[in-house]
């Protein structure tokens, strides 16, 4: 509903005038859903979530819903994994951006739906720490992560999040690679 610009000018408005409630995990919910390996699209996918972006959008779409009934404000996507980094572990890292973008948009049309002239909702693209980190276990570089948080934020940013939320990250270095990007 509306621009990103006047999107975001209501968002720091309302950050201003009162608490804003923020969706609850969607990883849980997810478990709740009782999902089989043909839902991920196949038992060599079973567990990531991010492809539920595209074999099962209903079930996330559903999930987004339920969080915006419940009341929250904002909604993150189901993108918390969905760098390429860790994509790799599934072999789809080459779908990182379409599974950042198709979480973007399935977000995007559920805070849309419950937006109206009254009450605006928003979506914050989910950016996780990914399974390295470059300060305790390695196995990737600096240059590496920032390039792949800057596919998943480009994308994530494209697909119509009105904020990038870094969360869960232990290693500094992973943030500041998640910021440089």
């Amino acid at each position: 509903m509306g621009t990103f610009e006047d999107r975001r000018q209501a968002l720091v408005q309302a950050f201003e005038e009162r608490i804003l409630v923020l969706d609850g995990a969607m990883g849980t919910m997810l478990q709740q859903a009782r999902l089989r390996p043909e839902d991920f699209g196949g038992s060599h996918l079973e567990g990531c979530n991010e492809n539920l972006n595209r074999t099962r959008p209903d079930v996330v779409l559903a999930i987004h819903r339920a969080y915006l009934e419940a009341g929250a404000d904002l909604i993150e996507t189901n993108t918390f994994g969905a760098t390429r980094i860790v994509l790799q572990d599934y072999d789809i890292a080459a779908d990182a951006r379409a599974l950042n973008l198709a979480g973007a948009r399935l977000a995007r049309q559920a805070a849309d739906e419950f937006s109206h002239s009254g009450r605006l909702r928003w979506v914050a693209g989910s950016m996780g720490p990914t399974n390295k980190a470059i300060s305790v276990t390695g196995g990737v570089t600096f240059d590496q992560l920032r390039a792949a948080y800057r596919e998943q934020a480009e994308a994530l940013l494209e697909g119509g999040v009105d904020l990038l939320l870094i969360e869960t990250c232990q290693d500094t270095r992973n943030v500041k690679a998640a910021l440089l990007a």
